[in-house]
């Protein structure tokens, strides 16, 4: 059985010691740290955990932001950050051992220093992960709740609150919010990783929006792509103080007084909202996908498996990606293992079922990366009707010496197995033409021989040589020794 495709390609992640680092640095937890060293028995909160409004001021003037404008507001963002990820412990107000009511007749409690505040210091990276990971999650629940202008409005004469007036779905907006973050992982990959170019906003916005057999947007379809953008400049603006994106602003100057979307004429794109996802940014999207059941691999998850996972893991991997996945996997097992390791590829390469061809290719390339250490691995499996022709090649590619010449039945078998393997690997096609035609044209008589090859994907190999192949005689050639392969196995 072939192995089966990852959803997403593999990501490269920083070490959790760099992870953890750019975590402790993200604006929002330092200051949410901040205010938790500075919180003390007098420090007040409201019902609910929030810093009561008399004390923001000093918070403000403890995080340095006393002279901004916002200063109120973001300590009173990092005082609620601190309370999610649990470095300051709130006392309920409702306790008989709480203060009881403020000067504003508002029940108050306190907080205590939380267990996790001495984890940012002094714990592990995982640890110190762990918390902004809480951290991103009671975040990305701010960017997804819905604004409003007046509070007062949406309280009925029982005092419950109107949901239903907000016209807003909580599973809807972190559906969307996922869908958009999903969509920026996967365009960071492309390009290579973080550092890459950023994300214009418009382009980010229409991923989600435009469908995907939509060659020219409709008008309708362009007013929901600007609807997003402003839904997607609001959350970008939230989520940036924990470390995910590094995100320029949608430039307030192309919206009228009257909050009109902005002119669609624009050429400076960047005026429009850029979006970059940051390292930190990758592993937290990941860890939200695994935690959802996303298949989303990542560079090293092999490292301490068996060899057969990883040559079933790497089958689709890109080229490099699988080729750092098996410079861990030998690391892992240091020097001394080399020769074992070796021995564990050949095992894990032998079988006849879909995925095997593969398997066999990234064996020969995993072994170029062990060294002289497996050589005699290698040439243990000489006489193997599977591994002997991959050894051989192996041999004569190290310039080894007494090679045996393999019997013509061997050649014909790797020939089959090497084009099966490119066909599952969906390679290049213009490469694969070169194959098809090296190999062919390799050996006379080629088609005559190569149908009775003992392969389960003979007849499927003959096929695409005959629709590969730029001689016409020759294709016509290959479809003819497909059918006789077909007919052989079928007795």
């Amino acid at each position: 059985m072939s192995a089966e495709r990852p959803s997403l390609p593999p990501v490269r992640l920083h070490t959790e010691a760099e992870l953890a680092r750019d975590a402790l640095s993200a604006p929002l937890l330092a200051r949410a740290a901040r205010l938790a060293r500075w919180a003390g028995p007098e420090t007040r909160v409201g019902a609910g955990g929030e810093l009561a409004e008399a004390q923001l001021p000093a918070a403000a003037e403890h995080l340095g932001l006393a002279d901004d404008e916002d200063g109120a507001a973001y300590a009173s963002e990092a005082w609620r950050l601190a309370v999610d990820t649990g470095l300051v412990d709130v006392q309920d107000p409702q306790d008989e051992s709480a203060p009881g009511e403020g000067p504003d007749g508002d029940a108050e409690g306190t907080v205590t220093v939380g267990e996790n505040l001495a984890l940012l210091t002094g714990g592990s990276p995982q640890e110190v992960l762990g918390i902004w990971l809480d951290g991103l999650d009671a975040v990305h629940a701010d960017a997804t709740a819905p604004a409003f202008d007046d509070f007062a409005d949406l309280v009925n004469e029982d005092g419950s609150v109107d949901f239903d007036a907000l016209d807003w779905d909580p599973e809807t907006e972190a559906e969307f919010l996922d869908g958009v973050l999903g969509n920026l992982y996967l365009l960071t990959l492309a390009e290579a990783g973080p550092g890459a170019a950023p994300v214009p906003l418009p382009a980010l916005a229409a991923s989600v929006v435009v469908p995907d057999d939509m060659d020219e947007p409709t008008d309708e379809v362009l007013e929901q792509v600007s609807e997003a953008m402003m839904r997607l400049d609001d959350q970008f603006r939230v989520l940036e103080p924990i470390g995910i994106v590094e995100y320029r602003p949608v430039d307030e100057t192309l919206l009228s007084g009257d909050g009109e979307e902005p002119e669609a004429d624009d050429e400076d794109v960047t005026r429009y909202g850029m979006v970059r996802l940051t390292p930190l940014g990758l592993y937290g999207i990941r860890e939200r996908m695994l935690e959802a059941g996303v298949d989303a691999p990542a560079v090293g998850d092999l490292a301490d498996k068996g060899a057969d996972a990883l040559l079933d893991g790497i089958a689709y991997y890109p080229e490099d990606a699988a080729r750092s996945e098996v410079v861990l996997w030998l690391g892992h097992r240091g020097t001394e293992g080399a020769a074992q390791a070796a021995a564990e590829l050949l095992a894990a390469a032998r079988g006849s079922d879909g995925g095997a061809p593969l398997r066999r290719l990234h064996c020969q390339q995993a072994l170029a990366s062990v060294g002289p250490e497996a050589e005699p691995a290698v040439r243990a499996v000489l006489d193997d009707p599977e591994l002997g022709g991959l050894a051989r090649v192996w041999l004569a590619e190290r310039g080894a010496a007494d090679v045996p010449v393999p019997p013509e039945s061997m050649i014909f078998w790797l020939a089959v197995d090497t084009i099966a393997a490119q066909l599952d690997a969906d390679g290049d096609i213009d490469e694969l033409q070169e194959l098809v035609e090296g190999l062919s044209g390799r050996h006379s008589g080629f088609f005559d021989e190569v149908w009775r090859v003992d392969h389960p994907a003979t007849a499927e190999v003959l096929e695409a040589m005959g629709r590969l192949h730029r001689d016409r005689k020759t294709a016509k050639d290959a479809r003819k020794a497909a059918f006789k392969a077909r007919s052989h196995h079928r007795r």
